[in-house]
């Protein structure tokens, strides 16, 4: 059993467009979110390999699905709540070293369903994972116990 909390939980963000826990935890870094398109990066560490030392698929399908995230919410109002319905994901190459770098961008909007696409690039520009996905705008819009702060660090960072 942890002693650790187990949820649910309260943080602050930097930001809207900026990493949540979870992706401050696989390192990922937003370089770019505007109109609609995204470009993040993720680096292959060893925490991130899976038993044959490549790097997990799991790890690769969060950097997609959060470049997908960080494409929609350079197009909706700040803290707009929405997830994830359904996700398609294609390997086409292993990933054995380097920085991975997902690029996205919203295909469309049609009421509350948002689809869009990331294809993901070794540290050689080859194209290693294409991703779809489908997200649902909830009814509901306004995310509840999570603050955006814009200048200030997430509460729990050492920053």
């Amino acid at each position: 059993m942890t002693s650790e909390a187990t949820g649910p939980h309260q943080f602050s963000m930097p930001g809207w467009i900026s990493a949540a826990p979870f992706e401050r935890l696989l390192r990922i870094t937003i370089v770019e979110a505007c109109e609609g398109r995204a470009t993040l990066t993720m680096p292959f560490l060893i925490d991130y390999a899976q038993g044959a030392g490549l790097m997990h698929g799991g790890a690769l399908v969060s950097l997609a699905d959060t470049s997908v995230v960080m494409a929609i919410k350079s197009l909706l109002p700040a803290g707009s709540h929405f997830a994830t319905l359904r996700l398609e994901t294609k390997f086409l190459l292993p990933v054995k070293r380097g920085v991975v770098t997902a690029r996205a961008r919203v295909l469309s909007r049609v009421d509350r369903t948002i689809e869009g696409e990331a294809t993901l690039y070794d540290d050689q520009d080859r194209a290693v994972l294409e991703f779809a996905s489908t997200f649902k705008i909830a009814r509901d819009t306004r995310i509840s116990g999570i603050s955006f702060v814009a200048g200030q660090p997430p509460e729990g960072s050492t920053d």
